[in-house]
């Protein structure tokens, strides 16, 4: 069996910055066992498996090298761009919408064209929830390498999810975010009321002109990674948190933009929406890709390889 998996840096337009995803795009013959082989062969954060639906256009489903996990923002932003370049949606030109079937819900994705001709990718996500973070502070903050007192005062550490769960982890400054070395045996520990989640740091000061919260993503421990450069879905709950948390009178039409990844040399942006009716909340995010290369991942009956460049 051999299996193309295209690779693709999302959040950038530039090769080698934002986040790396394999796509798969006609994975309907591939069960689950191989699809896991092949995101732990690919060694990325996230590797996305494409397969016909019958609830939406198509079917996506997403695996860390450890696990499948439910959603996930950057690769579906590198899908959509890989479908729409690959000719697999009805309509070739922009802008276009279609819809994916997740284990997180359906979600409606839209592709339109930026200020400098680059695909666009629109994403949706759930309806944000919050829960209070019981646990240790001086446990957070010596698992992200930094003292207690570079956590904000003030502002709440949360867990947020949009579909996946995330500890929003609100800090005083660029140097506590430059300083930060996590030590990812001690996640499980600090998230332990709610398993699995992500640790999602931010602070407000920022490095580019016109970008709103800086921000680091250190990867769920059962994940098989330590730190993801530029997050999707964990930047929709930041937005949310944002609106509800530090500035509920926001102009929600104005879109805020996410830097991360500069700290790992793979800087990225993601642009978030998020829009407010009750006591409710609509998120969406938007982000480009750019493609970088094309594996084969081979299985025999003997042996599994590593995929190699083409």
């Amino acid at each position: 069996m051999i299996v193309k998996v295209l690779v693709f840096d999302a959040f950038t337009t530039s090769p080698g910055k934002g986040n790396p995803a394999g796509i798969v795009l006609s994975a309907g013959d591939l069960d689950d066992d191989t699809m896991q082989s092949i995101a732990a062969a690919t060694g990325l954060n996230d590797t996305a498996f494409i397969e016909a639906s019958q609830a939406a256009d198509f079917r996506i489903r997403y695996f860390s090298p450890r696990r499948e996990v439910d959603l996930c923002g950057h690769a579906t932003i590198a899908a959509a761009v890989a479908l729409h370049a690959g000719g697999y949606l009805p309509a070739r030109g922009a802008p276009c919408e279609f819809s994916l079937e997740t284990k997180a819900g359906i979600l409606p994705i839209k592709i339109d064209v930026d200020t400098a001709g680059a695909t666009l990718v629109f994403m949706s996500q759930a309806s944000p929830q919050f829960k209070t973070f019981d646990g240790d502070r001086n446990l957070l903050a010596h698992s992200l390498g930094i003292a207690a007192a570079d956590l904000h005062p003030s502002l709440p550490i949360l867990y947020g999810s949009t579909g996946r769960w995330t500890l929003i982890v609100p800090v005083c400054g660029l140097d506590a975010m430059w300083r930060m070395h996590p030590r990812p045996a001690l996640f499980a520990d600090v998230v332990a009321d709610e398993p699995g989640a992500s640790i999602h740091p931010f602070c407000t000061e920022v490095l580019g002109e016109g970008v709103d919260l800086h921000a680091r993503h250190f990867s769920s421990p059962s994940s098989g990674t330590v730190e993801d450069p530029v997050t999707g879905t964990a930047a929709g709950v930041l937005g949310a948190y944002l609106q509800t948390f530090m500035e509920p009178q926001r102009d929600t039409s104005q879109a805020l933009l996410i830097e991360q990844g500069y700290e790992v040399g793979r800087e990225g942006h993601v642009r978030v929406w998020v829009a407010r009716s009750g006591d409710r909340y609509a998120v969406r995010i938007a982000g480009v890709a750019c493609f970088i290369e094309e594996r084969l991942w081979e299985r025999t009956a003997a042996s599994e390889r590593v995929p190699e460049s083409v």
